[in-house]
């Protein structure tokens, strides 16, 4: 625990308590904070390396720059200081819109590589992409029903539950892509597909209208994984349920420019952690599928189903 004197000192810098303000809900590298903030790269750095010294921001490697963010077993004591100063620092309230124009451009990055590449996907190779994987999965499904196929693409797999479910809403970022899916649907004379463009954090679905939710090597496309599941948990029904195929976490750092990945997978734990807070039970992960080839990828499978009111 840090000390309170210590801590008192550092965050009395209103810079500082403007970085604590931004980091508090979002992780930012220093170039983005540079961009929001308008202030040069050593004052930055110099900042952070404060607030990291007191223990009130941490950070981790991704790619060529580190993300920092507030330390989680500090985020209770900062709470009263950061909610008076976000009143008493004038430019608190342009810093978080200037963040927001920042994450849009984080996001616009991924959109444009998935735009670049529409058309072309199955064609070329995608890491943890295997039908072997995807059998697996399809094994544990329970047709008729509504499906929704998160971070869609150009539609591949949701064509294929379309032969089975009631319906499937194909829901991706890329208007590329979305584009490409519905050409797809309707040269196989395909009508139970519905495409929409829309992000994996603020879905384009009424609340409680699908039976089982499906993220095919697109989790590590989110932003915030923790928001796309909880907006999963949101647009499924009472009991529904939820298959999330993913790469076993990494080193893999290059998959950051060639796939545009926003995470390096994720470990059985980290999945199932974040599905338990996101709402579901019986939850279940299993490793299906490891390539020969470097960087030899792991398939990861979890499944669960939304937890009810008798459930907590």
């Amino acid at each position: 625990m840090p000390s309170i004197v210590k801590t008192l000192r550092v965050v009395a810098d209103p810079n500082r308590l403007r970085i604590l303000l931004l980091l508090r809900t979002e992780e930012l590298s220093v170039a983005e904070l540079q961009e929001i903030l308008v202030m040069g790269q050593s004052t930055i750095s110099t900042h952070l390396s404060q607030l990291k010294q007191a223990g009130l921001v941490e950070d981790r490697r991704t790619g060529k720059s580190n993300l920092y963010k507030l330390s989680p077993a500090d985020a209770s004591p900062l709470d009263k200081i950061l909610a008076q100063a976000k009143s008493e620092i004038p430019e608190a309230a342009a810093d978080q819109a200037a963040m927001r124009r920042v994450l849009r451009k984080r996001q616009d990055k991924m959109r444009t590589f998935f735009d670049s590449v529409a058309g072309r996907l199955g064609k070329d190779y995608v890491p943890g992409k295997s039908w072997k994987s995807m059998a697996e999965a399809l094994l544990r499904l329970m047709p008729p029903m509504v499906i929704a196929d998160l971070g869609a693409g150009e539609g591949a797999f949701a064509l294929l539950l379309a032969q089975r479910a009631k319906k499937v809403i194909a829901v991706d970022t890329s208007a590329k892509m979305i584009e490409v899916g519905r050409e797809q649907a309707l040269r196989h004379g395909v009508e139970n597909v519905d495409y929409r463009l829309g992000d994996m954090e603020e879905l384009p679905i009424d609340t409680a209208t699908v039976d089982l939710v499906f993220f095919s090597q697109s989790l590590h496309h989110a932003l915030h994984p923790e928001r796309a599941l909880s907006e999963a948990n949101r647009i499924l029904i009472p009991n529904g349920r939820i298959v999330i195929l993913d790469l076993v976490k990494h080193r893999f750092e290059e998959a950051r420019e060639l796939y545009a990945d926003e995470w390096l997978g994720f470990s059985e734990t980290e999945l199932e952690a974040m599905l338990e807070k996101s709402g579901f039970r019986e939850i279940q992960t299993s490793i299906v599928h490891k390539e020969q080839e470097s960087p030899q990828f792991q398939t990861l499978l979890a499944v669960a189903s939304k937890a009810t009111t008798a459930d907590s």
